[in-house]
């Protein structure tokens, strides 16, 4: 487990904020700011930087997965020591979904989610605002669904993408008509656990289930969870294939990382997914999250972005954590964690709303 014009088809969709207006509300560093297109207004993105562009390197853009938000699902996993190591030599760029981040106000009625290409074409513009070359993407569940389709669309702007509990296939008639059915017979939390969790951890990790369940009713508004969960479950297949597989192949052209948990329930999809990539530039891996953080630096490593000196230090880091009797790698062997843990002492957050 644990950003759009409708002109998708070509990549025309990176010019979508080309007229901005800015509305700066200054409050504990804060901006926000709405960024126009001529298509009128199909949602708001929440953005939230920590940290300032680092030369030329790219940026690190993290998407989170359907039920969660870029805090439920990237906090623990970016307040790990050795991934405060990796982050200081990047600005990190975390997305949260229209309407899905903490406080979001509930959309209007009849509004009309925008659907997972949408999402996906929302994404340039968050790039040209804040002035980035380019991105290494990490995304959970729908948002590596949502970055997998940026890539394919804008395969300049993306560097690299570490995609985990991926599933790259559409919904058919029978799977949509499962989701009705668990719809009226389960509450929107627990259909959503269902997405995030096995039935294995469903069972057995029950303290962990009710946090989640307790973050999922009480931090994000329901009635745009429920329209962000009915258009991840209309999604179209990502059409992507191996070169030479099919005539016209198209796949992801930049280096993948990609990562499923254990006992995720999107193992299948994940194993689907690398069978559809480069086999020359794709890692598979089974990780739990005490391990993500090392198997990330090398990924960073292996595209010349992470200095020798900072290898060093990553190393002896990881020594000590091995060698100490208090040191844990979590509580659960999945992918993204929850943490109450507050954004960073000393980092400056700015808040971004685009509507395109």
């Amino acid at each position: 487990m644990c950003l759009v014009c409708p002109c998708l088809s070509t990549p025309s969709c990176a010019h979508v904020g080309a007229h901005v207006h800015r509305h700066c509300h200054i409050h504990n560093s804060c901006h926000v700011v709405t960024v126009i297109s001529h298509a009128g207004v199909l949602g708001l993105l929440h953005v939230v930087i920590r940290g300032a562009p680092k030369g030329n390197k790219p940026a690190i853009l993290t998407y989170h997965d359907v039920g969660l938000n870029h805090k439920l699902c990237f906090n623990t996993f970016f307040h790990n020591e050795d991934m405060q190591e990796i982050t200081k030599h990047f600005v990190v760029c975390h997305v949260d979904a229209p309407g899905q981040h903490i406080g979001a106000p509930q959309m209007p009625q009849g509004y009309q989610y925008p659907t997972m290409d949408q999402l996906a074409g929302m994404l340039p513009s968050v790039v040209q605002h804040f002035g980035f070359k380019s991105i290494v993407g990490i995304g959970v569940g729908a948002g590596a669904f949502i970055l997998a389709k940026f890539a394919l669309i804008f395969p300049d702007l993306v560097e690299g993408l570490v995609l985990l509990n991926i599933d790259p296939n559409g919904k058919g008639w029978i799977d949509w008509a499962a989701t009705k059915l668990s719809g009226l017979t389960s509450t929107l939390p627990d259909t959503v656990l269902a997405h995030l969790f096995s039935q294995e951890e469903l069972m057995s990790n029950t303290e962990v289930v009710q946090t989640y369940r307790q973050q999922i009713n009480n931090t994000i508004n329901q009635f745009n969870l429920q329209l962000f969960w009915n258009m991840y479950n209309s999604r179209r297949d990502l059409e992507m294939n191996r070169s030479g597989s099919v005539i016209n192949a198209k796949t992801l052209r930049c280096p993948v990382m990609l990562v499923v948990g254990d006992n995720a329930p999107a193992e299948e999809g994940v194993v689907e997914c690398n069978s559809k990539l480069d086999p020359t530039n794709t890692t598979f891996l089974k990780a739990s999250p005490g391990k993500l953080s090392e198997a990330f630096k090398y990924f960073l490593q292996g595209m010349g972005y992470m200095p020798s000196a900072s290898m060093t230090r990553l190393a002896r880091s990881r020594t000590a954590s091995l060698t100490s009797a208090g040191s844990v790698d979590g509580s659960r062997n999945r992918a993204c964690t929850h943490s109450d843990s507050s954004e960073g002492v000393g980092q400056v957050s700015h808040t971004m709303e685009v509507s395109c």
